[in-house]
């Protein structure tokens, strides 16, 4: 019989596949500020030992698992490795002088050759993503439509390189790029260009790089999102139908609403 466990990260998505699968094993890894919920076994994990975290798996009897939560770039200190991290570590030194995308193919199949199938999100809570349409707020308007085709185009031509999730266009200017800071970080830039650069409103652009293994690193949305678009003024959000995790909607589609922008979900 298969077994679950949750690699959490911060956020609340593994908090929401936990109360979903309360069967699973949960591993916190060190670092993300992640708290196990009550009621469900619970471990956790370093990026320092490889070796100790698949024994750990293996006598919970897990055979699949999801990774869910946003995580920073670790800091590792050999020093601390254990043998089977040592054995691992020119393959993820390699692979740290890549992009995101780079680094997370590569622990897909260190767990992959380890004996575990890795699992997304979207297949344990189908509900998160969303289907093409208007799901909240006011009918984007001719210069919006402009702009979101502007940041799917910039999108398209960056996602080869391994860079941006997300981008803010306004008036046809390129006002930000997600980068490895994260969509939060680029929302926080955009809300402080000055107004000679603005036009007025601007929308933000969430969608998967090409190729990008979402089993690992969908791209979200949540509340926090939306509170980040509107302090930097934006008239609404876009997400790629289908290939964005949409993080508790009833709040998300409620403060749109509220904040006078749009939410849209569309195939790209």
């Amino acid at each position: 019989m298969s077994r679950l466990a949750i690699i959490a990260g911060g956020g609340s998505l593994p908090l929401k596949i936990a109360a979903a699968h309360p069967e699973a094993l949960f591993v916190a890894i060190n670092g993300a500020g992640v708290t196990p919920p009550d009621g469900v076994e619970a471990a956790d994990a370093t990026y320092e030992k490889f070796g100790d975290l698949f024994r750990k798996l293996r006598a919970a009897n897990v055979t699949d698992v999801v990774m869910a939560g946003g995580v920073a770039r670790p800091v590792l200190n050999p020093a601390r490795f254990d043998t089977k991290t040592m054995m691992l570590a020119p393959r993820f030194l390699k692979a740290m002088q890549g992009g995101d995308d780079q680094i997370l193919r590569t622990v897909v199949a260190v767990f992959e050759e380890a004996g575990f199938a890795v699992r997304g999100a979207y297949e344990l809570l189908p509900d998160l993503t969303t289907p093409e349409g208007r799901l909240a707020g006011k009918k984007p308007s001719a210069k919006d439509l402009a702009d979101i085709d502007r940041a799917v185009g910039i999108l398209t031509a960056l996602g080869p390189e391994d860079v941006g999730q997300g981008v803010v266009v306004d008036g046809g200017l390129c006002l930000g790029i997600e980068t490895v800071q994260g969509t939060d970080a680029m929302l926080d830039f955009v809300a402080r260009t000055p107004a000679k650069l603005r036009r007025g409103g601007g929308v933000l652009v969430k969608a998967p790089k090409p190729g990008q293994d979402l089993r690992v690193d969908m791209p979200a949305v949540g509340p926090a999102t939306i509170e980040a678009a509107a302090a930097a003024g934006l008239s609404g959000i876009v997400i790629a139908a289908g290939t964005v995790l949409l993080l508790d909607r009833a709040t998300v589609t409620e403060a749109c609403a509220a904040r006078g922008m749009f939410l849209l979900s569309r195939a790209f």
